[in-house]
């Protein structure tokens, strides 16, 4: 019976690479694909939300109907029901663009992520719009972890509140993920983010991104960024330099830029391995997904993505 199943799964897994591999991998359930040695990790993500709780107005000349949190939700708990191993991660910039915004300070948009079961966040510049003060006062309300790794917090209100990465394991797969925020001088009001430290991006990432790879051992690592997708001419650090300058980074989801990706862009790092950058624009018009497929005996990854428009 043992050699009849390692026969089968050889079988099947061969039949899945002649047919062109994670696409052929992506219509079948979990359970099948576990039986077979293969882990498919599901990765869904949003950014640049900015307070977008209804759908955008219908006389809107781009976006007319679109978003919504109410069909987030719904399109997320579906995917729950045909999946086993979701995670739902946002790359910052939550607050600001709305009335909802202005006459609640934030609570209610952080009241809908913890309903929809969000697992992390990281913090984009609008997210200190209500002044360091203001984000705190939202965190009791937040059920899922914020994560800077490159903002030092220690001199004020958020010590201790927000942290540098978290792991999570889904399927035995373990997966590191950690946040970058944007340089806040010059871009955000000094009041509003009082003694807030911010540390260069690039070496943080590297630092951080090694330890979740070799001390932590894990498979994947993610790293939440409200860097910008690409400054093209200009030094500044963007998700694009991170991903060629780093070296134990798999995926970046992106914010701040508003950049709509239909596909994630693959970028070779320092190692000259494949690291995806991805965004979904803003507003909540879109929702990212990402399969991860992990044959388990050879540590093999594949990918497929796709891009859901809530409309």
């Amino acid at each position: 019976m043992e050699e009849l199943q390692k026969y089968n799964r050889k079988k099947f897994i061969k039949q899945i690479s002649l047919a062109g591999g994670a696409l052929a991998l992506s219509g079948i359930p979990s359970d099948l694909l576990a039986s077979t040695g293969i882990t498919k990790i599901t990765i869904l993500h949003t950014n640049d939300t900015h307070s977008r709780i209804d759908p955008f107005p219908a006389s809107d000349p781009k976006f007319g109907g679109m978003g919504g949190v109410a069909r987030r939700m719904q399109i997320i708990n579906k995917i729950r029901s045909e999946e086993n191993n979701v995670l739902l991660l946002d790359s910052g910039d939550i607050f600001q663009g709305t009335p909802y915004f202005n006459y609640y300070g934030g609570e209610l948009e952080i009241k809908l992520m913890s309903a929809m079961k969000y697992d992390a966040a990281t913090m984009g510049n609008h997210d200190f719009d209500a002044g360091i003060d203001g984000f705190a006062k939202q965190l009791p309300h937040a059920s899922f972890p914020f994560l800077c790794s490159n903002y030092n917090f220690e001199n004020t209100i958020l010590a201790g509140k927000t942290h540098a990465y978290k792991i999570i394991e889904k399927g035995n797969i373990r997966i590191g993920i950690f946040g970058l925020g944007i340089e806040l001088q010059g871009l955000v009001d000094e009041k509003c983010y009082g003694k807030t430290i911010y540390n260069d991006p690039l070496s943080v990432a590297n630092k951080i991104a090694k330890h979740l790879k070799e001390n932590e051992n894990c498979l994947i690592v993610i790293c939440l960024s409200h860097l910008g997708y690409r400054y093209d001419g200009s030094k500044k650090v963007s998700d694009a330099v991170l991903a060629s300058q780093s070296e134990n980074i798999d995926l970046i989801l992106g914010g701040h830029t508003h950049t709509f990706l239909d596909t994630p862009e693959e970028f070779k790092n320092l190692k000259s391995k494949n690291v995806l950058v991805a965004q979904t624009g803003f507003g909540g018009i879109r929702l990212g997904r990402i399969d991860f497929f992990i044959e388990k005996k050879s540590g093999n990854i594949s990918h497929e993505n796709r891009t859901v428009k809530i409309s």
